[in-house]
């Protein structure tokens, strides 16, 4: 009989059984995925703790770029002339320094010569949490002193205002300073004082403010200028270019001039605007100014008219005489070519005080010169017009303008009469001001042509650039100093346009003082000085602005040229 043995079952465990490893698993999933929440809260805690109680490094550095950022400056064909950019600031925590801090102080002193040794280690041992060390370092900088291996030594990103071009029209566009009231860069002088609010609006400044300067022009200014104040020893220098009918600068500069990216070097004397801000007796730049009053007001119908130049003029115990006297009687182009005092003083005689001062009224010479900038200073007026009075301040004795009126006057004589206002903004096509009809068209194309007879017949020839058709005026006139004038020192003057047949811009040099030297032949007045400053500044940027070079054109003079007489070795150049 055979027994049958019974098979093993398969193993399998209850359902209740599994359910409660499944549970086990998902809690501990659970527990996993809290713990890992949990650590990024805490990271999250932390960052925002950090962040609530930043360093000041840090703070400052918020505030830096929410509120120091301004608004790019660029010229007239969008050449960047001042920008914001981010450079480094380089602080330290003095509690958490783990160097030896002498040794520390040395390195750094080393790397940043700014400061000493005892400075630094004075920072280094401060008991504030935070210090500056350097500001607007350099990338080289901020690498070399990373290199020293101390951690708590920081570098924080820090807005700074650049100018690019150094110091190219550093009056006109100025410098920034900071403002504790406001609590940011502000503008101090020029158009970054002008136009603080719109440079550093957050909504305005997010397109670049236009200048009408170009920077081309800009550069041959000062570059000529300089040239020139170095050769002739000169104190100072300054030049404009105006557009005549729109009263747009193309180009302004003062000399000595200012580095606007490092201007705590500068001295008084440099940050100052003599174009706007300084007010000179200029000389015989204004004989056309009263000749043009004489002819508007009628004193003067005829070209031919003459007037007794023969001996020195005496009035009320004051002698009027010419430099280089033609001792006989001068008629209208003959006063302005051999510039006779004594024969403009005589026509301002017959012109009067009241129709003399009402024209410098009309060209603004009672008021400061009508332009953005704040930094400009008001003429000197005469406080009482005696007849003396007429007849010198009719030849630029008297009374002292701004270079920059003298420009816009001249813009006036040349553009048909119209007076406006300067501006430092470029101007839209059609958008120039109205203004103020000051001259007739007329008289406005008389003086051009006497202008223009100066350069090619008179004291003005060293200022012709061939092909531009340049007309001007010098002006020489004592530096006024200690109670009376000074003897040794002058302030030579040239104010031209171009092209005279139908003028464009005005172009102004001055020299401060200038010595007598081999390069200007030994000579001082404006003839020698000035005038040919006018003229490489002319022949550098006539054609940038737009007018071409042309022998073949001119305006007609024909009708005043039989009104000359020269003397046999008579120099039209040496008379002021």
């Amino acid at each position: 009989m055979s027994i049958a043995l019974a098979r093993p079952m398969p193993h399998r465990r209850p359902t209740a059984q599994r359910h409660v490893l499944i549970q086990t698993a998902h809690m501990r999933l659970m527990i996993l995925l809290l713990l890992f929440t949990a650590a990024i809260a805490v990271v999250l805690i932390r960052l925002a703790v950090l962040a609530i109680s930043a360093d000041p490094a840090t703070a400052r550095a918020a505030i830096l770029s929410a509120s120091w950022s301004r608004g790019d400056i660029v010229d007239r064909n969008g050449e960047p002339l001042a920008r914001t950019i981010e450079a480094w600031g380089i602080g330290v925590h003095p509690r958490k320094v783990l160097g030896d801090k002498n040794e520390l102080a040395a390195k750094l002193a080393a790397l940043i010569p700014t400061h000493d040794e005892a400075w630094f280690y004075e920072r280094l041992t401060m008991t504030s949490s935070f210090t500056f060390l350097e500001h607007h370092a350099s990338p080289s900088l901020v690498t070399a002193v990373n290199a020293l291996g101390e951690p708590a030594v920081v570098f924080e990103k820090e807005p700074e205002r650049l100018y690019p071009q150094t110091t190219l029209a550093a009056h006109v566009l100025g410098f920034l300073s900071p403002d504790a009231a406001a609590g940011r860069l502000a503008g101090a002088s020029g158009i970054e004082r002008a136009f603080d609010e719109r440079l550093a609006n957050p909504i305005d400044r997010a397109s670049p403010l236009t200048l009408s300067i170009d920077y081309r022009v800009q550069a041959a200014m000062e570059s000529e200028l300089g040239a020139a104040m170095n050769a002739y020893q000169a104190r100072g220098a300054t030049g404009v270019v105006l557009d005549v009918n729109t009263g747009e600068v193309i180009a302004m500069a003062s000399l000595p001039v200012f580095n606007p990216n490092k201007v705590g070097t500068a001295n008084s004397e440099s940050l100052r605007n003599n174009v706007t801000q300084s007010v000179y007796e200029l000389g015989s730049a204004f004989k056309p100014i009263t000749m043009a009053t004489a002819i508007e007001t009628g004193v003067v119908t005829s070209m031919a008219k003459r007037f007794d130049a023969t001996q020195a003029l005496h009035v009320g115990g004051f002698t009027i005489h010419d430099d280089h006297a033609q001792k006989r009687y001068l008629n209208i182009p003959e006063t302005l070519i051999h510039s006779s005092n004594i024969a403009t003083a005589r026509i301002a005689d017959q012109i009067g005080k009241d129709r003399l001062s009402a024209m410098f009224t009309k060209l603004g010479f009672g008021t400061k010169p009508d332009i953005e900038l704040r930094e400009k200073q008001k003429p000197i007026w005469p406080k009482y017009w005696a007849r003396t009075t007429v007849m010198t301040t009719a030849y630029g004795h008297g009374i002292a303008v701004t270079p920059l009126h003298l420009a816009n006057a001249y813009a006036t004589l040349v553009n048909g009469g119209i007076w406006r206002p300067t501006t430092l903004l470029r101007v839209a096509p059609g958008q120039a001001a109205k203004g103020r009809r000051v001259l007739s068209p007329s008289t406005s194309a008389r003086m051009r042509q006497l202008l223009r007879l100066i350069v090619t017949q008179g004291t003005g020839r060293m200022a012709e650039a061939p092909g531009y058709r340049v007309g001007g005026k010098t002006g020489t006139a004592e530096v006024a100093g200690g109670g009376g004038y000074l003897k040794n020192a002058n302030v030579s003057t040239f104010a031209a346009a171009f092209p005279m047949d139908s003028p464009r811009y005005v172009v102004i040099a001055m020299m401060d003082s200038p010595k007598r030297v081999k390069e200007n032949s030994f000579q001082t007045t404006a003839a020698y000085t000035a005038a040919p400053v006018v003229s490489r500044v002319i022949s550098r940027t006539g054609a940038m602005l737009g007018v071409m070079p042309d022998n073949a054109r001119d305006v007609d003079v024909s009708e005043l040229l039989p009104l000359l007489w020269h003397a046999p070795g008579e120099t039209p150049a040496d008379a002021e």
